[in-house]
């Protein structure tokens, strides 16, 4: 029997995008042992069949539910994010709800997270979550983590504190998180200043508020955006050359973000091509390949002469969300670096 939900329990808006959270097995034909009980296609499920699996939701929140999309993360582009963002802002607009749960898959979920921790504009709480295996799955993990997820949303100390991210009985801020393995449900990690918080069973532990400028204190906004600057990511290798350079150049290109070797490192080949391009008014990111750690500026690379750009601790990925909103607002290199050590 379901407990009827309590008028004085703070109303959440539920955004649904798809994943694999809302994802069902299919059958396979593979010959490879166990393939049959992992194929899945995602986004069948909608956004009611997922808040009815949980009846437990009801004893945290009253819930409002809006399916925005249903697709597979890998599928989520510039149009949904601002379509996202929109129906974000305008549910934290009114006057009764207390914050957003967005259900997403987890392929892209750390660049969309980011992108709405810098345009989104409220102190209200905002999470996202996913799951790792699909709705149908054996010990599907998509039931607690949307139940952990509602839980944060719902809890007054998660106001301010920009837009989270839960899975795994975790708490990620959107800056610092990332997926790491393919398939685990422990793929989320906190690459750089570690995790906002806990969540076991909807029991909150917070820990330190982020750092970095967000949400409400954001400069950024897409009232006014039809469009994004198109920036792409070129990722290097040794024995790199100039042709992935010149073709996102000539493919109109506003933005690079290299995704370097090392401390955000490049052939000399393609060290030329690209500080070509910033010549030509592209403005040239340096970001890292390696998963972790900060890119600082004139350690190898003359960033100052060469007109480049350091991605401090971002990933390409981010780095890439950030130089984007950044291109909406200036093109002077100056100004956004400033960006990359403020955000």
């Amino acid at each position: 029997m379901v407990r009827p939900v309590s008028p004085t329990l703070p109303r959440i808006r539920v955004l649904a995008t798809g994943g694999t959270i809302a994802g069902a097995q299919t059958p396979s034909t593979t010959l490879r042992a166990g393939s049959g009980a992992r194929s899945y296609k995602a986004a069948v499920f909608s956004v009611d069949a997922l808040v009815a699996a949980v009846p437990q939701l009801g004893e945290l929140a009253r819930l409002d539910v809006d399916q925005v999309a249903a697709i597979g993360s890998q599928d989520m582009d510039e149009a949904t994010w601002r379509k996202l963002a929109a129906r974000t802002q305008a549910a934290l607009d009114e006057h009764g709800i207390a914050g957003a749960v967005i259900t997403h898959g987890t392929d892209t979920m750390e660049e969309t997270a980011f992108f709405l921790n810098l345009v989104v504009r409220s102190e209200k709480p905002v999470v996202l979550v996913g799951a790792m295996r699909p709705a149908t799955a054996i010990s599907a993990d998509g039931p607690m983590n949307l139940y952990n997820a509602v839980a944060v949303a719902a809890h007054p100390e998660a106001r301010g504190r920009g837009v989270l991210v839960v899975a795994n009985d975790e708490i990620h801020f959107a800056r610092e998180v990332a997926k790491t393995n393919t398939t685990q449900v422990g793929t989320f990690r906190a690459t750089a200043r570690g995790l906002a918080g806990l969540v076991n069973a909807g029991r909150l532990h917070f820990y330190a508020p982020p750092v970095r400028r967000h949400t409400a204190q954001s400069e950024f906004s897409l009232e006014g955006v039809s469009a994004l600057p198109r920036v792409d990511i070129v990722y290097a290798y040794a024995g790199m050359g100039r042709e992935l350079i010149d073709a996102a150049v000539r493919a109109g290109a506003r933005g690079l973000v290299l995704a370097g070797v090392g401390d955000g490192n490049l052939t000399a080949t393609v060290l030329g091509a690209a500080a070509e391009a910033a010549k030509a008014g592209v403005a040239v990111v340096r970001s890292s390949r390696t998963g972790g750690g900060v890119v600082e500026r004139n350690i190898e690379i003359d960033d100052d002469k060469l007109g480049f750009i350091a991605s401090d601790e971002l990933n390409p990925q981010k780095a890439r969300v950030l130089l984007m909103l950044g291109l909406t607002r200036t093109r002077d290199v100056r100004a956004l670096q400033e960006m990359f050590f403020t955000y």
